[in-house]
């Protein structure tokens, strides 16, 4: 006589397959592309620093409506023409003038105008920071790449020998 085995002892044949598994497949693919869209918005900022990136950052931005930092690159910011000089009728004030062009592949914000001047022996007699809003002349909007802007400035001279200057982008 042989005895029979109780239900949970018995050995199965292993899983049943019944054609079912394309919705569990396509769920676990559906919660892994999630996955990715949360980590890519998630972390947007640093990857939009990223110029290979970038593209697909605000692609994704637009369609969801998230936002993404301004693209800040001041080294591709061109210095096309610039100038000191005494500014006429006023004495003890000097009229700089610059223009700079925007070389970056995207439209970023106007930079932190840094202008310094010099003396004869090349020691630096002044230096200053100015912000877009002091010298765009009016509302500030991103600078589209290839757009060129013209600036104006009357400033203090700072010592009556200087000779030489210099600006730089921030």
């Amino acid at each position: 006589m042989t005895r029979a085995e109780p239900s949970f002892a018995r050995r199965s044949a292993g899983p049943r397959r019944h054609g079912r598994q394309w919705p569990v497949l396509a769920g676990i693919a559906m919660l892994a592309l999630l996955l990715a869209l949360q980590l890519l918005l998630a972390q947007r900022d640093a990857l939009a620093a990223d110029p290979r990136w970038r593209p697909l950052v605000d692609t994704t931005c637009g369609a969801v409506g998230c936002t993404v930092q301004p693209w800040r690159e001041p080294t591709a910011f061109t210095m096309l023409d610039r100038s000191v000089q005494p500014k006429a009728g006023t004495r003890g004030v000097l009229s700089a003038q610059a223009t700079f062009r925007n070389d970056a592949q995207w439209p970023q914000p106007w930079p932190t105008l840094v202008l310094s001047l010099s003396g004869v022996d090349g020691q630096t007699l002044g230096t200053r920071a100015f912000e877009p809003h002091e010298y765009a002349g009016g509302p500030v909007t991103a600078l589209a790449p290839g757009q060129s802007a013209r600036v104006q400035l009357d400033i203090v001279e700072p010592a009556p020998n200087v000779v030489a200057f210099s600006f730089d982008f921030r």
